[in-house]
């Protein structure tokens, strides 16, 4: 599969997982190689917000009074950017949806459309490992250098390895907030992952591979679905 493929029709695809399953780290690789846009919800929503779109400012309204932003309003962003140039030949979801009502929304507003997900990838992986993975985490701010104690660490505890400037840890990355973390993420989901057996296009990813053979497994469920 060459770099930038189009895949006839387009081709859309949602990332489910707990954090730091390395859905940010495979998004990029399938965006890259598919030439599909990246949809962060996230992002999304800071960016209507910064442009002042009408949804934009609605959201931005919901925000500063402490309010959750409604789902259907979520929706309308997403298909305001899936409608764009960039997005023509598909998209990546990463964040959306996190609960069975969101993926019903997201179904309707497609089906709207005359489109439909091809994908959703569900990146499974051990809480335990997760939580290793997660509090092991180091980073020098200033360049964005990311260190792992355990499986990438610094040549010099808590030091950069250019700049030996000192390192740190993210205050919600410890193993009592991961874990209140991960009982909401699966309450979640599991219904949603249910909701889409059901729809027929998920497929579980073992998260707790390697970078490179989690991408080349994650190509192999869109190659056996072609």
């Amino acid at each position: 599969m060459s770099e930038g493929r189009k895949v006839e029709g387009g081709f859309r695809v949602v990332l489910l997982g707990p954090p730091g399953a390395g859905k940010g780290t495979q998004a990029p690789a399938i965006r890259k190689e598919y030439n599909l846009c990246h949809l962060a919800t996230g992002d999304m929503l800071r960016a209507a917000v910064a442009a002042k779109t009408d949804l934009g400012v609605k959201a931005k309204t919901l925000m500063e009074e402490g309010k959750l932003v409604p789902d259907d309003l979520v929706v309308n962003i997403i298909k305001e950017n899936i409608h764009t140039k960039e997005c023509q030949h598909g998209f990546v979801l990463d964040g959306f949806p996190r609960t069975e009502g969101q993926a019903k929304k997201l179904d309707e507003m497609l089906s709207h459309d005359g489109t439909k997900l091809d994908h959703v990838l569900h990146f499974v992986i051990d809480d335990n490992l997760l939580i290793r993975r997660i509090t092991g985490r180091l980073s020098h701010n200033p360049s964005g250098r990311v260190y792992h104690e355990e499986f990438n660490p610094p040549k010099v505890p808590m030091k950069d390895d250019v700049t030996g400037e000192p390192l740190t840890r993210r205050s919600d990355d410890n193993a009592d907030t991961l874990k209140t973390r991960l009982a909401t993420y699966h309450a979640q989901t599991a219904p949603v992952a249910k909701y889409y057996k059901e729809s027929g296009v998920y497929s579980k990813v073992d998260a707790s591979l390697g970078t490179k053979t989690v991408y080349e497994n994650i190509k192999a469920i869109f190659f056996s679905r072609s």
